[in-house]
């Protein structure tokens, strides 16, 4: 009795045993199931996620790229535009001056031009040279000068000195005291050289005319006069300031 009882007992065991075997591979093998079915869950969003974010860094560097040639080509612009109005505005400041060189070198031109015609420049030039001297019977006057100097310049004399003094159109030769005076205060003696630059030609005939000529007119009358020709005569610059007093600029 007690053998069938051992025999029961040991049959229910392995029947449990059994079925614990069994409960445990199902387990297992559902447990495995769900984790393939995890793995493959995972490996399928890793690869979309993959998939995506190279697509994404794809597009957005296209869209970069793009965005960058987009700005240079604009600062290229920009700067191309800037260079060629800087280029225009060189090219202006050329040409100014370029006018204003020229416009200068005119006026400098003129300057010198009114400057010589003035006096206030040394010259030099053909001509007549004049001399003038005292003697016993006849001593130079203011007058005498001036008879010498007109008609000089209306045989054409460019520029005229006496003693190393340019003669201007406005300078005065007076007698004062005894002495012959060129303003400003300038006094004169014996003997008087006259220079004059001019037409050695013109100023010789003018002078040397018969009977009525300076040369003539006044050798006989008993002044000491010589004339001689020369082709390098040297008349200095008018050193003092040229005023008017009277005449003023017409503005309309």
């Amino acid at each position: 009795m007690q053998d069938i009882c051992n025999m029961t007992n040991r049959g229910e065991r392995m029947k449990f045993k059994i079925k614990f075997n069994k409960a445990n591979i199902a387990m297992s093998i559902s447990v495995f199931a769900v984790c393939i079915v995890l793995v493959t869950v995972m490996f399928i969003q890793f690869r979309t996620i993959e998939q995506v974010n190279e697509s994404d860094i794809e597009n957005m560097r296209e869209a970069e790229l793009r965005e960058q040639i987009s700005t240079y080509k604009s600062r290229y612009e920009e700067v191309n535009a800037q260079l060629e109005e800087t280029n225009k505005t060189i090219s202006e400041y050329e040409t100014r001056i370029e006018s204003n060189q020229e416009a200068s070198e005119l006026l400098d031109e003129e300057l010198k031009q009114s400057q010589l015609l003035l006096g206030k420049t040394d010259v030099v030039g053909e001509g007549v040279v004049v001399t003038l001297t005292d003697n016993d019977e006849y001593s130079i006057v203011a007058s005498d000068l001036l008879d010498l100097v007109n008609e000089l310049r209306f045989a054409g004399a460019e520029a005229i000195s006496i003693n190393g003094i340019r003669i201007l159109n406005m300078t005065e030769i007076a007698d004062i005291y005894g002495y012959i005076i060129v303003t400003p205060n300038q006094r004169l003696v014996s003997p008087y050289v006259v220079k004059a630059i001019g037409n050695q030609t013109y100023l010789t005939s003018t002078l040397s005319l018969k009977n009525t000529g300076f040369i003539d007119s006044y050798t006989s009358s008993g002044r000491s006069v010589a004339l001689e020709q020369q082709r390098n005569i040297e008349i200095p610059k008018y050193e003092w300031d040229i005023e008017a007093n009277y005449m003023k600029e017409v503005t309309e």
